[in-house]
């Protein structure tokens, strides 16, 4: 608590007084000897981070799918599950006690040991993601619930030596590398430490009332169970006081910034040197194309440095990989401007209303983000034409989309998720070259959905709150001097005119529909091209692309 105290007293100050003098001292390497930052352009500190361009990969890339997959997806019960589970009253809560038992006798640590992933193909997967035109893939390699979902050296509790009981990074890399896509790691063990707070409390009602959680057990209580001789404490990290209004179930959304004013629980310096150390670890030997981190920035800031200390060492050793080009990438959400120079700003189920001066990325889920059966036996998943619109929508304005496709706890793809996935593979087998490789145009679209767009909240989260696009809405991509319009549904009328191309503003020399070879007749007048649609049967795809030259 001393610690806590000084910090909070000091207020948001403490960040800059604290980087400003460990990042000055030329002896970096001696102060943090686990895994030395590479000495090639870039160090921790923001203006030296200024330096990164997004590569071209990423740039042209424009798709990627993500398999938010880990052992919160065993119960099928939805997101957050290691945390909600502790939560007395809740869904999840009520979920647990009825398939597994109390939570003080049987905890996340048991839900992990019953997680055996034993139809997990990535193989198959992955020819099913490159299908869809993917050019890109993501792997989790550990949520908030704090477990490495590859073979770390620091963090006992990976799937290598419990549950599966394999190196789940390494094979989702060698399956996607295998297919010529670049691969992506997620991370979000940062939070673990006041994510997990839930597990040291103890129900206030019935029978079990003030008998606690299995949050704060150690390592001596495993004497003689499945986990003997291994910590809790090194997975749950709750060997520490409270964060401040911790039993609102809001607050952890509202200390997620490791603001200090906000009362959250500040880590200890042993624990942010252990999530500093792993994802190091993880990146040197998994050598990722992207990782893509769940923060606000960056891990840990701005209570400590680990995050940029993670960065230089990225984007250093990377460079010297690819003999001085930066081919790395990383995500991280609620930047200001000086920080989307550094990296990549991503948009957690939402989207930008405009055409951004830096690549950006949406990323968003058919499903839940953890596995949850009710979506499935409800139906209720994203439809193919809700992610193609999406799409579109997104790499019109300079972003790329990362789709989350949800995988059963055994690491199945259920068919309602694989309907969507295909229907996705099917437009893009038509259409993908007006999405891959394309820059925005001069103006994003038209139509009557520009209008009246919802506001990002926090992290994003306004995919739900616009209008929906239909066939009177436009987006538009370039690439090699051809304009792509691809239009959000068939015009009943068989015509439709684009106001953006008036005869006054661009020569029109050809139209196309593509996925058909006859050109077809336009007009161009001072109101727009008007151009004639052609008769097809097919009037229900999810989206059609003129090509226009």
């Amino acid at each position: 608590m001393e610690r806590r105290t000084v910090i909070k007293a000091l207020g948001m100050a403490i960040p800059s007084l604290w980087l400003s003098k460990s990042i000055a001292r030329s002896t970096f390497n001696t102060l943090h000897p686990h895994a030395p930052i590479a000495k090639v352009d870039f160090k921790p500190e923001w203006k030296s981070l200024e330096q990164y361009q997004v590569p071209d990969w990423f740039r042209d890339a424009k798709f990627g799918i993500w398999a938010h997959w880990g052992p919160q997806c065993q119960p099928e019960r939805g997101d957050w599950y290691a945390r909600g589970m502790y939560q007395e009253g809740s869904d999840q809560y009520n979920y647990h006690v009825e398939k597994y038992g109390h939570p003080s006798k049987f905890g996340f640590k048991d839900v992990i040991n019953e997680w055996k992933a034993d139809k997990w193909d990535p193989e198959m997967l992955l020819d099913l993601y490159k299908r869809a035109g993917a050019q890109y893939f993501v792997a989790l390699a550990n949520h908030h619930d704090n477990m490495d979902l590859y073979d770390s050296s620091h963090q006992p509790w990976n799937s290598t030596k419990i549950g599966p009981k394999k190196d789940l990074v390494a094979g989702w890399a060698k399956a996607a590398k295998k297919r010529g896509l670049c691969f992506g790691v997620s991370v979000h063990a940062a939070h673990a430490w006041t994510w997990y707070e839930t597990s040291q409390r103890a129900d206030k009602n019935g029978p079990l009332k003030d008998i606690p959680y299995d949050g704060k057990l150690t390592k001596s209580d495993g004497n003689g169970k499945w986990w003997d001789g291994l910590d809790p404490q090194e997975l749950y990290a709750q060997n520490h006081p409270l964060s401040e209004n911790s039993e609102d179930h809001n607050m952890i959304h509202r200390q997620w910034s490791w603001d200090v004013s906000s009362g959250v629980s500040v880590p200890s310096k042993a624990y942010c040197e252990n999530f500093h150390d792993r994802t190091v670890e993880l990146i040197n030997n998994y050598d990722p194309d992207l990782v893509y981190f769940d923060d606000t920035v960056l891990p840990l800031w701005p209570i400590d440095d680990a995050g940029l200390r993670i960065a230089a060492h990225y984007y250093n050793v990377n460079q010297q990989k690819n003999k001085g080009k930066l081919e790395a990438v990383i995500n991280g959400k609620i930047l200001n401007e000086q920080q989307r120079k550094c990296m990549v700003w991503d948009i957690e189920r939402g989207q930008s209303d405009k055409i951004e001066k830096e690549p950006w990325q949406t990323c968003t889920c058919i499903g839940a983000w953890h596995y949850d059966r009710r979506i499935y036996d409800n139906k209720s998943y994203k439809s193919a034409k809700t992610v193609i619109h999406m799409l579109a929508d997104v790499v019109s304005k300079n972003g790329n989309l990362l789709l989350s496709v949800p995988l059963r706890g055994d690491g199945s793809i259920d068919s309602e998720a694989r309907n969507t996935v295909e229907g996705i593979a099917s437009w893009m087998g038509v259409n993908s070259e007006a999405i891959i490789g394309t820059r925005p145009w001069k103006v994003f679209g038209e139509g009557p959905a520009m209008e009246g767009v919802a506001p990002l909240s926090g992290p994003g989260f306004n995919e739900d709150k616009n209008k929906p696009l239909t066939a009177a809405d436009i987006r538009f991509t370039t690439k090699n001097g051809v304009i792509y319009a691809i239009l959000m549904g068939w015009s009943e009328t068989g015509n439709v005119l684009i106001n953006n191309l008036r005869a006054d503003s661009h020569k029109v020399k050809k139209v196309t529909l593509l996925g058909r070879s006859n050109e077809l007749k336009f007009e161009q007048t001072i109101a727009g091209l008007a151009v004639t649609l052609p008769e097809i049967a097919e009037k229900d795809e999810p989206a059609y692309v003129l090509k226009i030259t």
